[in-house]
């Protein structure tokens, strides 16, 4: 099998693209996606700081590879869960490959503020353990985009996940998810602006990315995510593709140029007020969602802002 550019070997064929790439090549092409999606959502302005949350995967490692690739302003943070030797392991990665690229990386530790981990911390929460860590996830990304005073807060979301997403949210017509699944969500009232930029790639390509790239990534599952419907949505939709390649990049894409604009458009708007404890936004009029999961499990929510505040001092 020859890269359709340059006659080389080729390591992986792209059906979807009707593309075989040798390593060069491949790099090149996966590089000039994300570029597009950039462009194409507005994602980053090239002279703005960027701030990605890396998780010690292959999808978070390869955009912020390529990100600094491309001469794009990019930091990243890593948020230490205390989940047993998988977050061991998925720091030492995130480490490992900081001091490769030479690129600033901050690391936030739940179990070195709180002496507890997300396992402990989610026992409260009326919903999923997934649930309370995308909460705090989320959370920690806008007070880092905050204080760092980044134009936006990427993540690794591949066209996979996004897929699959949409696929869950529209066989339960969660038409709120729907109204907000962009991979560029603006900025608003506080909230930091959040970006998607391997929207276009899929995720055995942000993997062979990363093999051609020597990066080493983690290569377990979060062990709390088991049993995830997403999982199963992904299983369906790769059944897909495999009889109708390109069938992934259609559905999302295609919702985003078709029907995100109608969902959008008639979505609710939420006012959002200060939260009483810790002055971040929030659409409740009492405590944020983040300040009322710590306080129930008798925890300082305000240790979250101090430290990563002292990043920027």
């Amino acid at each position: 099998m020859k890269c359709f550019k340059c006659d080389s070997q080729a390591i992986l064929r792209i059906k979807r693209h009707k593309a075989t790439l040798c390593e060069t090549h491949l790099v090149e092409h996966l590089q000039n996606q994300m570029i597009k999606a950039i462009k194409k959502f507005k994602m980053l302005p090239p002279n703005e700081k960027v701030i990605v949350a890396i998780s010690g995967g292959k999808d978070s490692l390869a955009l912020w590879d390529m990100l600094l690739d491309r001469g794009y302003k990019a930091d990243a943070f890593y948020i230490d869960l205390g989940i047993d030797e998988y977050s061991k392991t998925s720091m030492e990665k995130a480490q490992s490959f900081a001091e490769k690229v030479s690129g600033n990386l901050y690391t936030i530790s739940l179990p070195k503020l709180y002496n507890t981990g997300i396992k402990e911390i989610s026992r409260n929460n009326p919903r999923s353990a997934c649930s309370a860590c995308g909460l705090i996830k989320r959370y920690i990304m806008n007070i880092f985009a905050k204080y760092g005073n980044y134009h936006a807060v990427a993540t690794g979301h591949n066209l996979d996940d996004e897929a699959s997403s949409l696929l869950g949210n529209t066989l339960r017509w969660q038409t709120g998810y729907l109204s907000r699944q962009s991979p560029s969500m603006p900025s608003n009232n506080g909230l930091a602006k959040k970006i998607k930029p391997l929207c276009r790639l899929a995720e055995k390509e942000t993997a062979a990315y990363c093999i051609t790239k020597n990066i080493d990534y983690i290569l377990e599952e979060c062990p709390m995510a088991q049993g995830a419907s997403s999982f199963d949505y992904k299983e369906v939709l790769n059944n897909l593709e495999l009889k109708s390649p390109g069938t992934k990049d259609q559905f999302y894409l295609d919702f985003l140029r078709t029907a995100q604009p109608y969902f959008k458009s008639n979505k609710q708007d939420i006012t959002l007020v200060k939260c009483p404890t810790c002055g971040e936004p929030t659409s409740q009029d009492r405590d944020c969602s983040f300040c009322r999961q710590m306080k129930s499990n008798q925890l300082d929510p305000l240790k979250v802002k101090e430290e990563i505040s002292g990043f920027f001092k």
